[in-house]
């Protein structure tokens, strides 16, 4: 059965009295059910056209993240080629932030919105965060459920070899993948592509101890 993601979160955003003034959403339907991998990136782009799944010829957005892909010898082209593995991209707050920081306000402001887009996914096995704004996200969600975080303090870099788990899903803390300069930021992009590269291990790897 497909899901019509925006709808279906205008409509969330509505039931709950969340406004939709500037919000960025995956116009996009699919089956749900075969998403097996979320990656929480930031925020939107002030453009629309530079977003994840516009329609315009390779957005800036997805310029990156083919690149990022690729060089985890992923053969992308398209955010089509990612859904087609079973990964799904969305952003941890739905508007553009309008200063150099994420205010936290709006994190929290969000965050139901994002609890409930995670919930559509019933066969996920990985969230991987993008990013301090993920992170940060996906720990009040957690310590909200649970009264501790999911993700522990420390610098990505000291963390992200470590198996984390949360309510039987793995998750990779990386880093933000969007932004025009993260390819000349080498380090960050070998360990991004590193971060894809296990992620897509591990799913092989759930694929072969629990066939469907």
């Amino acid at each position: 059965m497909q899901t019509n993601i925006n709808n279906d979160l205008l409509a969330f955003m509505k039931e709950h009295n969340i406004s939709n003034e500037k919000v960025q959403l995956p116009c996009i339907s699919l089956a749900t059910e075969k998403i097996k991998v979320i990656m929480i990136n930031e925020v939107p782009p002030e453009n629309p056209d530079d977003y994840f799944y516009s329609k315009t010829d390779i957005p800036d957005y997805m310029k990156t993240t083919l690149s990022l892909f690729q060089n985890a010898a992923v053969d992308v082209n398209s955010i089509e080629d990612i859904l087609d593995l079973g990964i799904y991209i969305t952003t941890a707050v739905k508007t553009p932030k309008s200063q150099y920081t994420v205010d936290t306000a709006k994190i929290v402001e969000h965050l139901p919105i994002l609890e409930h887009e995670i919930s559509l996914f019933p066969g996920l096995k990985v969230i991987m965060l993008m990013g301090d704004v993920a992170k940060k996200a996906f720990n009040m969600i957690a310590k909200k459920n649970t009264k501790k975080n999911a993700i522990p303090s420390g610098s990505t870099y000291r963390i992200r070899d470590n198996e984390i788990f949360y309510q039987n899903i793995r998750i990779f803390p990386s880093y933000i993948m969007t932004g025009g300069n993260i390819l000349i930021e080498k380090s960050k992009c070998h360990m991004i592509s590193d971060d894809i590269r296990r992620m897509r291990k591990y799913i092989e790897e759930c694929d072969k101890s629990c066939p469907i």
